[in-house]
């Protein structure tokens, strides 16, 4: 009995650690580090061709009459980074309806911010590979890997104001948001008509499916699939449907909470009651029914889809995508390699782009009195943030594998944002702990 009250307490010990972890902010950038290390310790392992093998191993989707056969890195990067996008997407226009860019003058500091943010490391790298086949690349150091970003931003703690959180990730959405409007017109093959035509008439369906205010997750589940197939046989990259889906979720409840109260306390007084016939139990069981529809109802499709995809994203899919993305045979011809164009437009475009765009951005905005400073925020420490907003990994990978059909470019390219990024994650937090324990002092 005691080594069962042992074993008992070691689990509930283990299963509280394990929520604990998962419930932090740092805790998703972790995870996809973790798996981006195992990506790099096995590929250059000797157990490299394993690595190799999984791969390329076999995925078969079968929808209806319809065979897709992909391999599992091909899966992972245009099936289920599908769901990635899709919860970007539900953070974009949730942001857009009650969050940070839901008025101009809330939205116009991180949106100016953003586009300079990406102009300036394209422009860093294209100073470096113009007019060369590796230009297409210029998308690479362009975008903000929000995870990282915030991760850092936490592990600095409560002296971090609250107006600087709120900037970074305000600016994260619209960098989000400004990649896959690059990645829907830079990175996508020849167009099939009669393919977009099908994904034009879904997305209309979808459009009258918000306006009869439809809440079945159901119903936009299989009407996103369909879309994902035909966008992925439409020449444009199968992860805008995500996007264009979450565009389409509705964002209003079925009943709004103070209804869900006054009904649910009338549910909740039925099902408290003592049963003493059969009738009154069903009537409670109907109740409790109900009830459940209730906290349905209140919910909007788009929180119940995002809240229900959220860990899954976060814990399943994006560590997966690093584990598969990640890989690259570090030799000593590849580490000379990062003195090439490509490599010092990644490096410099993360590093030294990001910065230099978003702190212009910023500096010229609020001299000229077109924006303001967030509240508790000094100049300084938005320069740190923008040394952080060249972190630049899931999204970077992301694009790389759109840009480069070069293998040897696509290894050059994964090298140098790991060390972009590193740099970037290094240089900004020394930074901001030496502003923000410069100013606690003062």
């Amino acid at each position: 009995m005691t080594k069962y009250r042992q074993s008992r307490t070691f689990v509930d010990v283990l299963q509280s650690s394990f929520n604990e972890f998962f419930q932090r902010s740092t805790s998703t950038g972790v995870t996809i580090l973790v798996f981006a290390a195992i990506a790099l310790l096995w590929t250059n392992s000797p157990f490299h061709s394993l690595y190799e093998a999984l791969l390329h191993q076999p995925v078969e989707i079968v929808v209806a009459q319809l065979r897709l056969n992909f391999t599992l890195e091909h899966f992972v990067n245009d099936g289920l980074m599908v769901l990635f996008f899709l919860v970007v997407g539900l953070e974009i226009k949730r942001e857009m309806l009650v969050g940070e860019l839901s008025s101009r003058q809330k939205a116009l500091l991180p949106m100016i911010a953003a586009a300079m943010g990406m102009v300036a490391p394209a422009a860093v790298y294209l100073l470096f590979n113009s007019g060369t086949d590796a230009a297409r690349g210029w998308g690479v150091p362009v975008a903000t890997d929000i995870a990282y970003a915030l991760g850092i931003l936490a592990l600095l703690g409560n002296r971090v104001p609250l107006g600087l959180k709120v900037f970074l990730a305000a600016l994260a959405i619209v960098d989000d948001l400004l990649a896959v409007l690059v990645i829907a017109l830079f990175y996508s093959g020849g167009l099939n008509v009669q393919m977009l035509l099908f994904a034009g008439i879904i997305t209309g369906v979808l459009i009258l499916g918000n306006r009869l205010r439809i809440g079945s997750v159901w119903f936009y589940g299989i009407l996103g699939v369909a879309l994902w197939v035909t966008v992925l046989f439409s020449g444009i990259h199968a992860t805008i449907a995500g996007v264009v889906l979450a565009m389409c979720i509705p964002a209003d409840s079925r009943i709004d909470r103070i209804s869900f109260f006054t009904k649910s306390r009338d549910l909740l007084g039925k099902i408290s009651k003592r049963a003493i016939s059969d009738e009154e139990e069903g009537a409670q069981l109907d109740a409790i029914h109900w009830l459940e529809k209730m906290c349905e109802y209140v919910q909007s499709p788009l929180h119940r889809i995002e809240s229900g995809l959220g860990k899954t994203v976060s814990f399943g899919i994006m560590p997966l995508f690093a584990l598969v993305n990640a890989g690259v045979v570090i030799d000593p011809a590849l580490i000379s390699s990062l003195a090439s164009p490509v490599s010092l437009g990644i490096i410099l475009g993360l590093f030294i782009g990001k910065q230099l765009g978003i702190t212009a951005a910023v500096w010229a905005t609020v001299k000229l009195g077109i924006t303001r400073l967030p509240n508790g925020v000094s100049m300084v420490q938005m320069y740190g943030v923008s040394l952080l907003c060249g972190i630049g990994f899931t999204m970077a990978l992301f694009v790389a594998h759109l840009a480069f059909i070069d293998p040897r470019h696509l290894d050059i390219a994964k090298l140098s944002i790991i060390v972009g990024s590193i740099i970037s994650a290094v240089v900004g937090s020394l930074v901001l702990r030496s502003t923000l324990a410069r100013e606690q002092r003062t």
